[in-house]
């Protein structure tokens, strides 16, 4: 079944099962009324006419009641789940009909500056990132970010495994589904969390409930409370005995630990909505039996015995609720009768000295997989797609076949491109003819090999290396930087880069645009001249056809390319790469057509 097969039919199937019920929840609302009205009627019959048999057949109907009421709850969260999981498949079948809008698009990853993100479109409105991620946490959004960001050069063995990793989890759609399904909707903000456990880790709590003096101290309190009440109650002892302990308690209690209950409470407040979510999603991970080697690493990272998360986010959940419950009325009545506040307080310095130190690990754990479910969902819905193969070579490699590029889809045309170590590629072209769609292309793919995931090719066999890219250079007033300034820059950026770099792939759009013809024709003869000393390989494109000679007098480093149109009575864009330079341009022809029109 093809992924848009699967989505359609579990939309329609979870359609029809959220129907059911909630025609079963109108049902049970009227046997809700029912059984409380009948209740109601015996009870007033027994006031009438008397009988015992009326209260029996009353309380009946509150146990009708009762278990009626429970099931309409169950059917509720029952209903609500299923929303959620076909949610998850609207987004994907909208994601297969073009539509990312459901969607964070990474805009805040956005960076100007960076070796090559923003040339690739790899964040932003309709990006790679776009169309990647479905990350339930801010925290897997940043795991992704960084994957899809990273200029070190990963090893072979370390993008195996990740491959393994997401091919295995692509597989198991029906986790990735219920991980997903688990956030309602609503993203949970990994640093918000974090940021209150640290300002908990930076309080003044004093250790004095955890010791065990302290705790035998309130064992025995208690005893002792209940000692003078049933003496009150059933012996000769006055009751201000029982009342004027009490007080001492709960006046202990409060200058004890009453503040320091207060601080805790208003710094992980902010917790108590997410960590359900967060407790059912480690229990997703640690019971999905991974086999994958970095499967295996998280499950294990989550479930140790010694430091078990899943164990340690239901007791903080536990204690927070306690928090979230205490109230003025209450909180005198609970440390009266048990030493409620003394308790929460202990229960807290226990968990913090046993699972505080590992809680940081746990988070970036469960964001890891977040970002691998991301990944695995973009595997599973690009089944065209095909694994890079990956060259243990010292130089750069990059052989590919029927390469295009992952946006384009079905529609794209594919061109076959090989890359050979310290050898320059110049591509010419007319205007959108293909120059600048190819050269995202090459770099793309790349990426998305490096991370190891699918490649948009018949076949794609690369090395490792790095990567910069130079092609969406733009000035900035605000720091009084021109345009050619900046173009400067960039080339200075990708020089200091490349030195700290064994070998590196450059791809560059148009080499010194914001100078005349002349001046960027010398300049990028002496650019490409001067980094062809430097382990650089490098593809550009270029409507300069005088760059093109370059081949004619360093023959052995530099070759020519180009996508060439067809020209009539109208353009013919073929996209189709091919050995040369380009022998027709296209401007003119426009512009004169354009002028033609306006002018008629």
């Amino acid at each position: 079944m093809s992924p848009r097969e699967l989505y359609t039919e579990r939309i329609k199937t979870l359609t029809d099962e959220i129907c059911q019920l909630n025609r079963h929840n109108r049902l049970v609302v009227i046997l809700e009324l029912t059984a409380i009205a009948l209740a109601i009627g015996c009870v007033v019959a027994y006031t009438m006419w008397g009988g015992i048999l009326a209260l029996v057949v009353a309380a009946m109907f509150v146990a009708a009641y009762v278990a009626i009421r429970w099931k309409d709850s169950h059917n509720s969260r029952l209903s609500e789940q299923k929303k959620s999981v076909r949610s998850v498949y609207q987004k994907e079948l909208a994601y297969l009909n073009g539509d990312f809008s459901g969607f964070a698009d990474g805009e805040q990853y956005v960076n100007p500056h960076h070796e090559f993100t923003l040339d690739l479109d790899i964040f932003g409105p309709q990006s790679l990132f776009n169309r990647i991620n479905r990350t339930v946490t801010t925290g897997g959004s940043d795991f992704l970010a960084e994957e899809l960001s990273e200029t070190r050069v990963r090893s072979i063995d370390e993008i195996v495994k990740r491959r393994k990793a997401i091919r295995e989890l692509s597989e198991r759609e029906p986790l990735r589904t219920a991980f997903l399904a688990q956030s309602r909707g609503r993203q949970i903000n990994t640093a918000a969390i974090m940021e209150a456990l640290h300002e908990v880790q930076q309080l003044h709590i004093s250790h004095l409930a955890a010791h065990q003096l302290t705790y035998i101290s309130a064992i025995g309190s208690i005893i002792i409370f209940y000692g003078l009440l049933a003496g009150a109650v059933f012996g000769p002892l006055s009751g201000s005995f029982p009342m004027l302990w009490v007080l001492l308690q709960i006046t202990a209690v409060y200058l004890l630990f009453g503040r320091t209950l207060k601080r805790v409470n208003q710094s992980i407040s902010i917790i108590l909505p997410r960590l359900g979510t967060y407790v059912s999603m480690i229990m997703q991970i640690v019971t999905s039996d991974l086999k994958s080697q970095e499967g295996r690493d998280i499950i294990g990272m989550l479930s140790a015995d010694e430091q078990n998360a899943l164990k340690s986010f239901r007791l903080l959940k536990g204690i927070i609720n306690d928090l979230d419950q205490r109230n003025e009325v209450w909180v005198p009545i609970s440390n009266a009768l048990y030493l409620a506040d003394y308790f929460i307080v202990r229960r807290f310095l226990l968990w913090q000295d046993r699972y505080m130190m590992h809680i940081e690990d746990w988070i970036d754990a469960v964001s890891h997989f977040d970002a691998l479910v991301s990944m695995a969902t973009f595997h599973y819905n690009e089944p065209d797609a095909t694994d890079a193969e990956l060259v243990d070579a010292d130089e750069v490699v990059y052989e590919a076949r029927g390469l295009y590029h992952p946006f384009l889809g079905q529609k794209a045309v594919r061109n076959d491109f090989s890359i050979s170590d310290q050898h320059y590629y110049i591509i010419t072209g007319a205007n959108m003819a293909g120059k600048s769609t190819f050269l995202r292309s090459v770099g793309i793919n790349y990426v998305l090999a490096c991370c190891g995931m699918p490649v948009f090719a018949d076949s794609l066999r690369v090395s490792l290396f790095s990567l910069f890219s130079s092609m969406r250079t733009t000035d900035d007033l605000a720091h009084g930087i021109s345009y050619f300034n900046a173009e400067l820059l960039r080339l200075q950026q990708l020089i200091e880069a490349c030195r700290q770099n064994r070998h590196t792939l450059i791809i560059l759009d148009e080499i010194l645009k914001g100078t005349n013809s002349l001046d960027k024709l010398n300049g990028s003869r002496l650019f490409l001249q001067s980094v062809s000393t430097l382990p650089i390989t490098g593809i550009i494109a270029t409507h300069d056809l005088e760059l093109s000679k370059m081949q004619q007098e360093h023959p052995d480093r530099f070759h020519n390319y180009c996508f060439e149109i067809q020209l009539s009575d109208e353009i013919t864009y073929t996209y189709r790469l091919s050995e040369g330079v380009a022998r027709n341009q296209n401007a003119t022809y426009l512009l004169k057509n354009i002028l033609k029109t306006a002018l008629e």
